[in-house]
C-alpha cells in the first residue's frame, strides 16, 4: 500500500466537485466548512467545478475531468475533497489518465457516497490508500461527536501508526436542511447497535476478524465489482474486510446487489463483512424488508456479517482507510475497529 503524506497544519487541500456540485442556496454552508478547514490550519484551494449543480453534476464532464487531473497531478496538493457525493462520478473513470497518475505524488482523497467510486478506483488502479469518511459539507467544527470530529486527527498519522474507533451511541434519522440552517449539526437521536447477522458461524459471545479494508456505497460497488476500477484482490493476497452501505436500493434491489457480489466471488477471500445502516426506509406494505433481503443474500455465509454499522448516509460515519489492515471486534453491544496503516 502507498499511504499519502499525513495531513498537518499547512497542508494544502483542493476542493472540487467531480460529482454533484453545490447550488446557490447552500453556498453559505459551503463557505462555513471551507472557513473551518482554514481554521484547522489547512491551506484551501477552491476549484472552478464546485458552486453549481445541473443534471446531477457541477460542470460538464470535460471540465470536471480537467480540474480533477490538474489537482491529482499537482504535487503541492496533499488532499482532494469534494463537497459531497452525487450520482454519476462513474462517468470520469474511463477518461482519467491513469498512466500519468502513476507518476504523481500520492494524496488523500476522502468522502463517501458517490465519492467512493473514485476512492475504490484509485485504490485498485494506483494502490494508494484512500479515506471513506464524512463528507466535507458535514465536517463543520461545531460537529463534535467522536466519529466525525476526529477525521483529520486520523489522517495526521504516519505510515506504521494505528487508531481505534468504537461504535457511535446514536445516529441521525433526518438530514439537516443546510439551506435554512447553514450551521446545523447532526441530530443524533436514534440508538446505535451493531448486530451479527449469521450467529451460526460464531459460538462465543464475541466475534473478531481481521483483514484489509475495501468497500463503499453498495449501489455503485455492486456495478463496478470485477472491473479494473473495483478490483479488491489486485493489491493484496491477505483476507479482505468488505464494508458496504445502501443509499437508495429497494429491498429486492438490495438483495440482487449483494447476491450478485456473492455469486461473482467477491466474498471468497473475505474474513468478514460490515454492512452499514440502511438509508432506505422500508415500506410496511412491501412483501420483503431490507433485513430479510440481507438475510437471504448473506445469512448463510460462513464468515461474520455485522450490520447496522456506522457506515451510512445516516450519520455519523467511521473513518475507514481503504487498504489498511483492520481488526474488528463485536462483543455484546460494544464494537470497535482498529486500523493499522501498514
Amino acid at each position: 500500500m502507498v499511504y499519502p503524506r499525513p495531513l498537518t497544519e499547512g497542508s494544502k487541500i483542493a476542493i472540487t466537485a467531480f460529482s454533484s456540485g453545490v447550488p446557490k442556496p447552500l453556498h453559505a454552508r459551503l463557505d462555513l466548512v471551507l472557513d473551518d478547514l482554514r481554521t484547522r490550519g489547512f491551506e484551501v484551494l477552491e476549484g472552478q467545478c464546485l458552486r453549481d449543480n445541473q443534471k446531477h453534476v457541477s460542470a460538464p464532464r470535460e471540465h470536471r475531468l480537467r480540474e480533477l487531473m490538474q489537482f491529482m497531478c499537482d504535487d503541492s496538493i496533499d488532499a482532494i475533497m469534494a463537497p459531497w457525493g452525487g450520482e454519476i462520478a462513474m462517468d470520469l473513470l474511463d477518461e482519467i489518465d491513469w498512466d500519468r497518475l502513476q507518476q504523481a505524488k500520492s494524496k488523500w482523497l476522502l468522502g463517501f457516497s458517490d465519492i467512493s467510486t473514485l476512492l475504490s478506483a484509485i485504490y485498485s488502479k494506483l494502490g494508494w490508500a484512500t479515506c471513506h469518511c464524512t463528507n466535507l459539507m458535514q465536517l463543520s467544527l461545531n460537529q463534535t461527536d467522536p466519529l466525525t470530529s476526529k477525521v483529520f486527527e486520523h489522517l495526521s498519522l504516519s505510515m506504521g501508526s494505528s487508531f481505534t474507533q468504537s461504535n457511535a451511541k446514536f445516529y441521525e434519522a433526518q438530514y439537516a436542511d443546510y439551506s435554512k440552517k447553514p450551521n446545523a449539526c447532526f441530530s443524533l437521536t436514534e440508538p446505535v447497535q451493531w448486530k451479527l447477522l449469521n450467529k451460526h458461524c460464531n459460538s462465543s459471545e464475541s466475534v473478531t476478524f481481521s483483514g484489509r479494508l475495501v468497500g463503499g456505497c453498495l449501489d455503485i460497488h455492486a456495478v463496478l465489482y470485477g472491473s479494473e476500477y473495483f478490483n479488491p484482490e489486485f493489491n493484496t493476497d491477505e483476507p479482505l474486510i468488505y464494508y458496504l452501505e445502501n443509499a437508495e436500493l429497494t429491498p429486492t434491489q438490495y438483495f440482487r446487489a449483494l447476491q450478485g457480489l456473492k455469486l461473482r466471488g467477491a466474498f471468497n477471500k473475505a474474513s468478514g463483512i460490515l454492512i452499514g445502516r440502511n438509508a432506505v426506509t422500508d415500506n410496511e406494505q412491501a412483501p420483503l424488508s431490507s433485513i430479510e433481503a440481507l438475510e437471504m443474500a448473506l445469512g448463510q455465509l460462513s464468515i461474520p456479517v455485522i450490520y447496522d454499522v456506522d457506515v451510512s448516509h445516516l450519520a455519523p460515519n467511521l473513518t475507514l482507510i481503504n487498504g489498511a489492515h483492520a481488526v474488528v471486534t463485536l462483543k455484546n453491544n460494544d464494537a470497535d475497529i482498529t486500523q493499522l496503516l501498514i
